[in-house]
């Protein structure tokens, strides 16, 4: 089965643009009480562009900490319609993480909530970031008036649009380059799979929208079919049932955790789900019953798709009018090669039913690692990208990535990785080697389990050890349980043998 390539915009700047000029009157953006039409999104997203445009950004970097809200929807249309390279920053992150990907990043002005200065106000200091603009409830709001005279300003397709950062295989954060040119192509890739109704569409986006998951299916999906996005600041189930049935949403994307979560509550039932006619998974492998369950119980399918921050992110999905395979992640996407190849050399290509590395090529790739030069030659090999996901295909071409290279575990659809959680564990003076890997979970996918060998005459309890994790690591990174070992198990040269340690994780799950 084969996918076309429906129409592509030059950026999704020129897609807020268009809908602006076709549609000024329609809903764009619905936050609680506050609700914006296309006309007043877009001048607001010109006002915000022309401040940042004069505090010197162009060809430079903004990083964002913002939670959900319509300064996050602004913001992000309006750094890149400013010429910069928009870098969003994950609320939940400590100081000490902010810390790390600032000083990476090097951003010229930092849009931070004023909720989350406790921790961005040190990591922006420490990390040098030479200007930082407020916003929140008690500060100011980023949606200007609508009568706003500004223009808005349009990118360069070809000039760096996201500075989007993922876990790196030493346990730091490794920030992908993407244009304007592949995001935008990506959204209409993703559209040639799943369909929508142009002026019809009302999403619902409860998926935080620094994650390229939220942006991709939620926030420029939105402008591209002139739909309405109906944004949830946090995922509280009975605000989000409630939210369904007043706003009549169509489109829901979600998770397998949230799905989980939602249909053992008990206000699931409660809701009428009539409107909705399609719903999306992804960041985390989705069970078949979980699918079966969803569909029979609010009657709009999950479509499942696979991805990738450094692929802009969409590489497959189940379509829209072809079979839904449980456990499968689809087809590729439109103007999109994926092939399994042998683990080896990786030049190898494996036939269907044969398990290897999924490697992808396509337009929507990143450019690379910003100032990680070795991980960008390991990543992209020969015009493909090497995801270090496990996976192959069916007789009919469609997808099942069966697990993973690397030591990465998928935490409610956030990657956690293992190298951060140790050294964490290893900085408190108490601890002499820590461990930590994934391990099967029914409602977040997997969860982290740590092991730690105290020093000589070291005293701590793991209680106090999950408290030293808390204060550096995001909620989700933090692991489960924390067991106290004698001695963690070695392989014949002397590493840690995490094979031997994912084994008694799982006899525990």
């Amino acid at each position: 089965m084969t996918t076309v390539l429906p129409r592509v915009f030059p950026t999704v700047v020129h897609m807020l643009l268009e809908a602006a000029a076709v549609r000024p009157d329609a809903p764009a953006l619905v936050f609680g009480d506050r609700q914006l039409d296309y006309r007043r999104y877009a001048t607001s997203v010109a006002a915000f562009a022309a401040e940042l445009d004069a505090c010197g950004v162009r060809g430079a970097r903004v990083a964002t900490l913002l939670p959900n809200s319509i300064e996050a929807c602004i913001a992000g249309f309006a750094v890149p319609a400013a010429g910069a390279q928009h870098v969003p920053l994950n609320p939940l992150y400590t100081a000490r993480e902010l810390q790390q990907i600032l000083e990476d990043a090097s951003p010229a002005v930092l849009v931070i909530d004023e909720r989350l200065l406790g921790a961005g106000e040190p990591a922006a200091a420490a990390a040098r970031v030479p200007r930082t603009l407020v916003v929140g409830p008690q500060s100011r709001r980023l949606d200007a008036p609508a009568q706003h005279p500004g223009s808005l300003p349009l990118p360069d397709p070809d000039q760096l649009a996201l500075l989007q950062y993922t876990g790196g295989t030493t346990g730091l954060p490794k920030g992908v380059n993407l244009t304007h040119r592949a995001i935008a192509v990506n959204v209409a890739q993703r559209e040639g799979v799943l369909p929508t109704r142009t002026d019809a569409e009302r999403i619902l986006c409860v998926m935080p929208l620094f994650h390229s998951y939220a942006m991709a299916m939620g926030l420029f999906l939105a402008p591209y079919c002139r739909g309405c996005l109906v944004v949830l600041e946090r995922y509280q189930p009975d605000v989000l049932f409630e939210t369904i049935t007043r706003e009549r949403i169509t489109i829901f994307p979600g998770s397998p955790t949230l799905f989980v979560g939602l249909m053992a509550h008990p206000g699931f039932a409660r809701t009428d789900w009539s409107s909705v006619h399609t719903c999306y998974s992804g960041a985390a492998p989705l069970a078949a019953e979980t699918l079966r369950r969803w569909r029979d119980a609010v009657g709009a399918p999950v479509y499942e798709g696979y991805g990738q921050t450094e692929a802009g992110p969409v590489l497959s999905f189940n379509p829209v009018g072809g079979p839904i395979k449980p456990g499968s992640v689809g087809i590729p996407v439109a103007q999109t090669t994926l092939e399994v190849v042998d683990v080896e050399t990786g030049t190898r290509v494996l036939p269907a039913g044969e398990r290897g590395e999924i490697r992808a090529r396509g337009p929507q790739l990143m450019q690379g690692y910003r100032n990680r030069k070795d991980e960008t030659a390991q990543a992209l090999r020969g015009g493909w990208l090497y995801t270090g996901d496990i996976g192959e295909f069916d007789r009919d071409g469609y997808l099942f990535v069966r697990d993973r290279k690397k030591d990465m575990v998928i935490v409610g659809g956030y990657n956690v990785y293992p190298r951060e959680i140790e050294d964490v564990l290893s900085a408190h003076s108490a601890v002499a080697e820590a461990a930590a890997v994934g391990a099967p979970d029914s409602y977040r996918g997997e969860i982290v389990r740590a092991y730690v060998v105290l020093r000589a005459a070291a005293t701590v309890s793991p209680e106090a050890l999950l408290a030293h994790c808390a204060a550096n690591l995001a909620k989700y990174k933090v692991p489960a349980t924390l067991e106290l070992v004698d001695a963690l198990p070695k392989t014949s040269v002397s590493k840690t043998d995490k094979q031997a340690l994912r084994a008694r994780a799982r006899v525990r799950s």
